[in-house]
């Protein structure tokens, strides 16, 4: 019955956030033009959904983030409560590259696009590549934008296979990739889940990998090392090498 009870009042948490500061932000974007004030709101959100779920976070490594220059940021993916962890506990500003649907959700899609959150239509080719290269124009212009290299949340809690496209972003902004281990939130709710099950969620952020020297001929090893990096900070369960008790 606890589960059920946690799960009416996560989903009422978030619908009334989600209007509440979502018209705020929109109010504050269009009064001010200052993009980093709302995404001030999406940080304030996210922190509203973890503390509404039950759900505890530790945080590691944030140190090594110099909120002073941009990076690109890329954490593995388990859920999405993964958005709601990295917007709460990320410091400084950055934007995301998410999936063109997410715009099209009344009030949270308008404030998004007036922050300055990147959408990527996955289903298109062209306009993904015209994506990845308006992020990249952010980055150098000094501002940090996350994305997911899976592209997708994992359908089990393991670390799926890489898709190239951040990468690229990454080598083509110049600027350093900062792997990020997500560990926990599956458990929280698994994908094409709608129970909430309260948990602790630990994120590990790790030593930023430089980008200058790679290019298209040896961008697999870049994807390596970030993935080397992500599984270091995984269980055992999460980097599939046993199975879940």
């Amino acid at each position: 019955m606890k589960i059920y009870i946690r799960t009416a009042i996560f989903y009422f948490v978030l619908v009334v956030s989600t209007i509440v500061l979502g018209v705020s932000a929109l109010i504050v974007l269009f009064t001010t033009k200052n993009a980093n004030l709302g995404h001030w709101h999406a940080r304030l959100w996210g922190f509203i959904q973890l503390k509404a779920a039950g759900v505890r976070t530790i945080v590691r490594g944030r140190e090594k983030i110099d909120t002073s220059r941009p990076y690109v940021y890329m954490p593995n993916h388990q859920s999405w409560f993964d958005i709601f962890v990295l917007l709460a506990h990320i410091p400084g500003q950055f934007r995301w590259l998410a999936k063109e649907e997410l715009y099209r959700i009344p009030i949270l899609g308008p404030a998004m696009r007036r922050i300055g959150y990147i959408p990527i239509d996955r289903s298109n080719r062209a306009k993904a590549i015209r994506s990845l290269e308006k992020a990249a124009e952010k980055i150098k212009e000094g501002t940090s934008v996350v994305i997911f290299p899976e592209g997708t949340r994992s359908p089990n809690g393991i670390l799926l296979p890489f898709k190239k496209g951040g990468f690229m972003l990454a080598i083509q902004s110049g600027q350093p990739i900062v792997p990020i281990s997500i560990s926990g939130s599956y458990h929280v709710l698994p994908k094409g889940k709608w129970l909430i099950r309260p948990g602790t969620v630990t994120v590990t952020i790790h030593d930023p990998i430089a980008t200058e020297e790679f290019d298209k001929s040896n961008r697999d090893s870049l994807m390596e090392k970030v993935r080397k990096a992500i599984l270091s900070g995984l269980t055992p369960e999460e980097q599939g090498l046993k199975k879940a008790a």
